[in-house]
């Protein structure tokens, strides 16, 4: 019987925040989509769904099915995962979510709190930071899909919900849980539905964490998901453990594939290229699927190997991802990525690879459809909000990477973990 039962928006998402359940001592699976049958035993499940940028009335009824099945299972509470850029757009799909899913567990408040401080996101009076920089100021306002133009996330989630959205102040985050606690009543009954939280550390998080003990949703990043299995452990639910990370052995070629046009990944295989044999796919000179993936195999063949990984990303820069939107349309665009690195990762499993990694939200949910991959089972962490992970069926060593997250030398170092 899981205790802690999450919805997240996509693939990586999911990973991200069942790592931060690992790390804290909860054993955790990801299920790929609506759970249809018995689920897996652990501490936590995390339902991954590809609904971030789906029309909200498809993102609603498909949370609300995941949030029914995690509560048939025996979860004690929900949590809505978004990612730490709270990206999404004026119409949702994170204040839709949200307040079908307070409505559902019959709860009248939720906090908001996207913060990771390790990832270097942080909130500062109801604003969000990427490293020194405003959201809007941070690469998020050229996301292709879901473009951030402002960093004021109270105005954001008040965009978005019917519901009235307060926040709590960092003074009040200083003071601890029990402070929190008390300007969560406050808001309540100033009839606030949502509280962005402020967040800069991880201290932050796990007082936020606390705070939020006896709440039946919370929403936000994998940050705050900290302080949730000392909660569990306070009630003689959760006992410690010690090989909550514990994996099989990883075996077979390794490579790399990416769909994700952030910076963070741009740098990774700009990186990767001095070290490790990189090919970079341009769909905007040939956007045809089927010849990009075809392209892909042509140029693989007898670089797959167990001592090295090979990279192969279809990722683009601002100016050829805007060029690629106006001649095919955004969402074909989107799509056409997609589809690609998906048959790429597909054609890479059935040559011996077995160990992948996959950068990109949405080229990770991708990947794992194609894949037929049905739940990951959750292993250590390469970089924060990052791990490896087990995919069955078919026992293939998965690290679903979001675009913004890892270091910069990522790619190489990830097999060494």
């Amino acid at each position: 019987m899981p205790l802690l039962g999450c919805i997240a928006d996509d693939s990586t998402g999911a990973t991200d925040l069942a790592a931060m359940l690992v790390a804290n001592g909860m054993t955790t699976v990801q299920v790929i989509g609506v759970p249809q049958g018995p689920m897996p035993d652990a501490d936590a499940i995390v339902v991954a769904l590809k609904s971030r940028t789906t029309p909200a009335a498809d993102a609603v009824a498909e949370s609300l099915a995941a949030c029914e099945a995690l509560l048939a299972a025996g979860a004690k509470q929900i949590f809505f995962k978004y990612c730490s850029t709270f990206d999404s757009t004026d119409e949702g799909n994170i204040g839709p979510v949200a307040d079908a899913l307070l409505k559902r567990l019959q709860s009248g408040f939720a906090i908001a709190c996207p913060a990771f401080p390790a990832n270097n996101r942080s909130i500062y009076m109801g604003h969000l930071f990427v490293g020194q920089a405003l959201l809007n100021e941070s690469g998020m306002e050229n996301h292709p899909l879901t473009p951030m133009k402002d960093a004021n996330l109270v105005r954001v989630l008040s965009r978005q919900t019917e519901g009235g959205v307060g926040l709590v102040p960092f003074p009040v985050v200083e003071e601890g849980a029990a402070a929190i606690r008390r300007e969560f009543t406050r808001l309540k009954e100033a009839g606030r539905r949502y509280a962005i939280t402020d967040a800069v550390t991880d201290a932050h998080l796990r007082m936020l964490g606390e705070a939020c003990a006896e709440h039946a949703l919370i929403t936000g990043g994998s940050g705050v998901a900290m302080g949730l299995p000392d909660n569990f452990r306070a009630k003689g639910l959760l006992p410690e453990r010690g090989d909550a990370a514990s994996l099989p052995p990883p075996r077979g070629a390794m490579a790399v594939v990416a769909g994700s046009c952030s910076r963070a990944t741009l740098g990774q295989i700009g990186l990767a290229r001095d070290h490790v044999p990189t090919l970079e796919l341009d769909a905007l000179a040939n956007p045809d699927a089927q010849a990009l993936v075809k392209e892909a195999l042509g140029w693989v063949e007898g670089k797959l190997s167990e001592e090295r990984p090979v990279v192969i990303a279809a990722s683009a820069p601002p100016d050829k991802v805007a060029a690629l939107q106006q001649k095919l349309g955004r969402e074909a665009a989107g799509t056409l990525v997609e589809h690609a690195i998906a048959g790429i990762a597909q054609a890479l499993v059935e040559r011996g690879v077995g160990r992948l990694v996959v950068a990109g939200g949405e080229t990770s949910g991708a990947v794992v459809q194609k894949l037929g991959v049905t739940s990951l089972r959750i292993g250590p962490q390469i970089d924060p909000g990052v791990p490896w992970t087990y995919a069955e069926p078919g026992g293939l060593h998965l690290a679903l990477k979001s675009g913004n997250f890892g270091a910069r030398d990522f790619f190489l170092k990830a097999f060494a973990a």
